[in-house]
């Protein structure tokens, strides 16, 4: 059984081409925690689409791995919110990289949350039309169709089914699209709309009756498909309802895309989906004394 991987930290014709980073199969895979509790500093960046050299790049200027990716965030917390799929040719090493990442955190005390977006679940479910055409290609003597898992991986395919659609950290809840008004009149926690939707991930196009269920795969207005914040679609009353349900004060969505990382709604929600393809690389760093937007170089503007 193959229990080590070794991943091209750079595609063919780059200068850095030769170069790996390493990782083991884990042992156990366990459905992650939908709450956490007393975290000093969280680094949040999403939709990065298979943008691989981007992701990294942004992560070693703003220090959370080092140019050999191993993990240097220290206690920290890192977020990714979604949307690792689709659009970039690099989609498995940037799945590989937060796969590794998870081991490294923990060993010293810190921790990667992946909080599935849309095209996650769309991938999982066989919808594979915004794969890259590589992706796309049947591999000789393969019997596997196309995907986006690709070729049939069976371990991403379970560790991606531990992970979360919506989760809080201390007084913030973090989600890829948002929450609808409909959602919120479910008056679910965030463990309850987890625990309802992990068992669905891979039957998303199915059609529910059962109303949560209805909500979180078949509608627009679902956590991983809403885009009501960005819309003018509602006002700061549903926000203020949706922070005072959670016991939160500040929503973290991506799933829409901005110039930079935005607040909206008094710095009640925060958008960190920024165009990693064209070199508009942004995550948001949250520490004790404030929010700061954060570029592929390290720079630092605070926002709240």
């Amino acid at each position: 059984m193959i229990n080590k991987i070794k991943i091209r930290l750079c595609e063919p014709g780059n200068e850095q081409a030769g170069r790996y980073f390493s990782l083991r199969l884990k042992q156990r895979l366990h459905n992650e925690r939908s709450e956490y509790k007393n975290v000093r500093m969280i680094f949040v960046v999403s939709d990065i689409e298979g943008n691989f050299q981007a992701f990294r790049k942004l992560l070693v200027k703003n220090k959370v791995i080092d140019r050999n990716c191993k993990w240097t965030f220290g206690e920290g917390h890192l977020v990714i919110l979604g949307d690792c799929f689709d659009r970039g040719e690099q989609v498995t090493e940037c799945l590989w990289l937060i796969y590794s990442l998870e081991e490294l955190a923990r060993k010293d005390g810190g921790h990667v949350h992946f909080i599935l977006g849309n095209h996650e679940i769309m991938n999982l479910n066989g919808d594979w039309r915004y794969v890259h055409p590589k992706y796309a290609e049947k591999q000789p003597f393969s019997r596997n169709p196309p995907a986006a898992l690709y070729y049939g991986n069976a371990e991403l395919w379970k560790w991606l089914q531990t992970k979360n659609i919506i989760e809080k950290i201390d007084d913030i809840l973090f989600v890829h699209g948002g929450i609808a008004n409909e959602m919120l009149a479910l008056k679910l926690s965030v463990t309850e709309i987890n625990d309802l939707a992990r068992p669905y991930y891979h039957a998303a196009e199915k059609i529910f009756s059962d109303p949560p269920l209805y909500y979180i795969f078949n509608s627009e207005l679902s956590p991983f498909w809403y885009r009501g914040y960005y819309q003018q679609a509602i006002n700061e009353e549903l926000v203020d309802a949706t922070l005072a349900h959670f016991k939160v004060n500040t929503i973290i969505t991506g799933h829409t895309v901005v110039d930079h990382i935005t607040s909206f709604f008094n710095g009640k929600v925060i958008n960190v989906d920024t165009d990693h393809s064209v070199g508009n690389s942004e995550a948001l760093l949250i520490k004790k004394n404030g929010y700061y937007r954060v570029d592929n170089e390290g720079n630092r503007t605070k926002i709240k």
